[in-house]
């Protein structure tokens, strides 16, 4: 057997081996099998208890053997079943050797009852079928509503799972109506009727959306929600529909179905409803803003309209007729100023012509001391002696009268 020993380095055959060689040997054989390293088995838990630092150690055993194992604190916090004693179960994890005790011991992950060992692979081949059919692809998924007005919920009216999506909604999102299709969430005749109220709400109009719930459970109690048939009721939904089974470990054929899945009922109804005090701020963010928007717009326009009021009195009719009436009066000034400029020209022309006039008028001769003589019978001016005989009656016009005088 040291023969073997001389693979991983140290004495020779001759020299004997320390304790602590053999089992790191053994270790390091055991932790690169790769058959060890993803195992399950079936046993009965004795000594099962919690340390101080939160770690699970017990024994699994059957008649033939036992075999110590260790639950590390998270995976336990983690694990939805923990066992007591006395409880068959079915554990999975790596074989291991624990190098100060030189014992072999399983690394448990993942910690269950025995009789849902038959359930999980059944549950495991279903779901691979299922989603080679391409029921559970990312690209199917549609986004949930925002602003839902009626909720559709399927579960049991007696579950937990309906109070607190209810008390969830009322706090989050009262404005929705939430309508119930109710069923029972677990036993073999639950998932026909799962299905029945699945198709109920999506023959209505009014639904935006739909929650399927249920508590926690063991896989048993939830195998409703691993049924074929609901989750492809689920997959075939008019509306989006999130599904909120379980707690966060529990996973079910519905939750892949589902366009969203929750860890739990009550983060379903917190998932499918807008919190009101966070619509609320964003309302009022909004309104500020828009108040903000708008007060700049009408400014803005107040100065348009001021700049185009100003423009609009500058082309006002009754600007340019007040304008027009200026130039009118400006131009009945200048027209009573250039024709009293010509009156003046031409009384001043007048009188030099009355002057000239008068120059050759026979008034002006008359009043230079002549006088103008004309035949009484005829009027015909006498311009010579010859033109008159005695006794011959004449008229004679002075400067300031006219006479008669005879010829002797």
């Amino acid at each position: 057997m040291f023969e073997q020993l001389s693979l991983f380095g140290g004495p020779t055959l001759s020299e004997p081996h320390t304790v602590s060689q053999l089992v790191a040997y053994l270790r390091h054989l055991v932790e690169n099998d790769p058959e060890l390293a993803d195992v399950w088995v079936e046993g009965e838990v004795s000594n099962f208890r919690r340390a101080p630092s939160g770690h699970r150690y017990f024994t699994l055993k059957d008649a033939g053997a036992e075999l110590r194992c260790v639950m590390w604190r998270n995976v336990a916090n983690a694990n939805a079943y923990l066992p007591v004693d006395g409880d068959l179960v079915l554990a999975h994890g790596r074989v291991g050797i624990y190098e100060q005790r030189g014992s072999m011991q399983l690394y448990v992950d993942h910690l269950q009852p025995a009789g849902v060992g038959a359930l999980y692979r059944r549950f495991e081949l279903l779901k691979a079928r299922l989603e080679a059919e391409g029921l559970f692809a990312p690209e199917r998924k549609r986004p949930l509503p925002r602003f839902p007005h009626c909720i559709g919920l399927v579960t049991s009216p007696a579950a937990a799972a309906l109070r607190d999506i209810a008390n969830v909604l009322s706090r989050r999102y009262p404005l929705a109506e939430v309508l119930l299709a109710p069923t029972p969430v677990q036993g073999n005749a639950a998932p026909p009727q799962i299905v029945a109220a699945l198709e109920a709400l999506n023959a209505r109009g009014d639904v935006d959306v739909i929650i399927v719930a249920r508590g926690g459970g063991s896989l048993e109690e939830l195998w409703a929600f691993n049924d074929e048939r609901v989750a492809r009721a689920v997959a075939a939904s008019r509306v989006p529909v999130i599904c909120g089974v379980g707690h966060e470990t529990d996973f079910s054929l519905a939750g892949f179905a589902a366009d969203v899945r929750a860890p739990t009922p009550s983060a379903a109804a917190e998932l499918v409803a807008p919190d009101r005090a966070e619509l609320r701020a964003q309302v009022a963010g909004l309104s500020a803003a828009l108040t903000a928007a708008l007060q700049g717009a009408i400014g803005e326009r107040r100065w348009r309209l001021t700049e185009q009021t100003q423009a609009l009195k500058h082309l006002s009719p009754a600007v340019q007729l007040a304008q027009t009436r200026q130039r009118v009066d400006d131009l009945l000034g200048r027209a009573e100023a250039a024709v009293s400029h010509g009156l003046a020209l031409h009384r001043e022309r007048l009188d030099g012509l009355i002057g000239q006039l008068a120059g050759v008028s026979p008034l002006g001769t008359l009043e230079r001391g002549y006088a103008i003589v004309r035949r009484c019978e005829t009027g015909a001016v006498v311009r010579s002696v010859a033109q008159v005989a005695p006794g011959d009656t004449l008229g004679i016009r002075v400067t300031d009268g006219e006479f008669e005088a005879g010829v002797q």
